[in-house]
């Protein structure tokens, strides 16, 4: 099975009584490359998750720079391009 992001969701659709049920899964190969780095970016972050994202963005060929906090700016952008 392919790797998660997050744990699966419920989505409904339909109105009322014909209210339909539809389980939404998140694989970190439909995420998006600006929330991997905001999650990677995040410190309240797993270190399971971070490690995860950080192998899906190699895995698309973005190249990872790592810069001290101190020399950061304020946007995620600046510690990982």
């Amino acid at each position: 099975m392919p790797t998660k992001f997050k744990a699966d969701g419920l989505e409904w659709s339909g109105r009322f009584a014909d209210k339909k049920s539809k389980v939404k899964k998140y694989f970190i190969k439909q995420t998006a490359k600006s929330e991997l780095l905001e999650y990677i970016n995040n410190p309240n972050g797993k270190p399971k998750i971070k490690q995860k994202c950080r192998h899906e963005l190699t895995r698309r060929g973005v190249k990872l720079i790592k810069v001290p906090q101190s020399e950061s700016t304020q946007w995620f952008g600046g510690r990982l391009k």
